[in-house]
């Protein structure tokens, strides 16, 4: 089995359904660009049948990527997979992303409908897709609340009919990492056909749980893997890309690889947090501010004799400049003769510890001493 990931970036779509960060096709089409050079595999550009502003949005990012495969979503509705179809007749590589619930919870509640009813009209619509596309990727909505076994005939059954990548969404964020693991590995012990498409996991954030869910999926047979960065997304957010990606490279005994270029994660990161006018939250792994950031004066003491004693990768992989020493209260003598140092200072050890006391007293009134602060306190 290959150790390759594909990347599946769903900013432009699931990123976009959050409140205030919708974009003109103009700005999904540079997104989507940056999201190319960056390394992407399979960008999906939007929902065609959803709005005119969403089907030319999929249009021109067909016209603009010739890299990476552009996806449009549909509903297992033929009026969705008509739209879908004709929003990527530009593309270089098109794919059609269309689903249907899986759960007894959508069946019952959303569709009010049978799971033989399900079976028929997601093997219908892939049919159906595939008159548009080679590459039809089947979503069994709401996975990770759904009956294993009906899972597993669903999987079979939309494989025969022609889809060539099976997403198994925890669309709630439900499920816990044992758990979905468990259902990828039954997935590929259990369905005759697997071999014959890519399954895909695509992981919401509820319970703060999507990355590690998606890692399950990964070494439990899932070869591709859904996110979007900053883990923007619907309620609590999807995976994030740069979680997984760096979490795979860290990991290289895993035997994993993805085509990503990490060190144009941050500079994308920041891009898609303006345009979107979404912020990044400082503590966020990888991409925060304070991700390589270090404030205890015992962690500054350990990070200056050695990085590697606090950081398990090096700012520049992502993209970051270099590592950052906040001088608070909690700070130590190391850090503040190094930040000295940095300004032309150099003291013997009786000067620095007055001007430690100082300091001490300095921090605790504004929280933070800047290099500025620094210059007045020496004087």
């Amino acid at each position: 089995m290959s150790q390759r990931i594909y990347i599946f970036d769903t900013t432009l779509r699931d990123g976009e359904q959050v409140p205030g960060c919708q974009l003109t096709t103009k700005e999904k089409v540079i997104v989507a660009k940056e999201l190319e050079r960056l390394g992407v595999d399979i960008i999906e550009a939007g929902f065609p049948v959803s709005s005119p502003g969403d089907f030319q949005s999929v249009v021109e990012v067909s016209r603009a990527v010739s890299g990476s495969i552009v996806c449009a979503l549909s509903r297992c509705v033929i009026a969705d997979i008509d739209a879908a179809g004709e929003a990527l007749k530009f593309a270089k590589r098109g794919r059609i992303h269309t689903g249907i619930g899986s759960s007894d919870i959508h069946i019952k509640n959303k569709f009010n409908s049978t799971r033989e009813q399900i079976l028929e009209q997601a093997v219908r619509s892939v049919k159906h897709a595939r008159k548009y596309v080679d590459d039809v990727e089947f979503y069994a909505e709401d996975a990770g609340r759904a009956d294993l076994d009906f899972l597993c005939r669903l999987t079979e059954a939309v494989i025969s009919a022609g889809a060539t990548v099976v997403n198994i969404p925890d669309t709630t964020g439900y499920c816990l990492p044992g758990e979905y693991g468990d259902k990828i590995k039954c997935i590929y012990n259990s369905v005759p056909n697997v071999d014959k498409a890519t399954i895909s996991i695509h992981c919401h954030n509820d319970l703060g749980l999507a990355t590690a869910n998606s890692l399950a999926g990964i070494m439990n047979g899932a070869r591709q893997v859904e996110v979007t960065m900053n883990g923007i997304g619907e309620r609590a957010g999807n995976t994030a890309l740069e979680e997984v990606v760096m979490a795979l490279k860290v990991h290289r005994e895993l035997g994993f690889e993805t085509g990503i270029d990490s060190t144009r994660l941050f500079p994308v990161s920041q891009l898609i947090s303006e345009m979107m006018r979404m912020p990044v939250q400082a503590n966020k792994a990888i991409v925060g501010r304070n991700a390589f950031a270090h404030s205890s004066g015992i962690h500054q003491d350990g990070h200056l004799k050695n990085s590697e004693n606090y950081e398990i990768m090096k700012p520049q992989d992502v993209g970051v400049d270099k590592s950052s020493i906040l001088l608070t209260a909690r700070s130590g003598r190391h850090a503040l003769k190094h930040r000295l140092e940095l300004l032309g200072y150099t003291y013997d050890k009786p000067t620095l510890d007055s001007i430690y006391s100082r300091f001490l007293d300095m921090a605790d009134v504004r929280k933070e001493v800047n290099d500025k602060d620094l210059m007045e306190l020496v004087r």
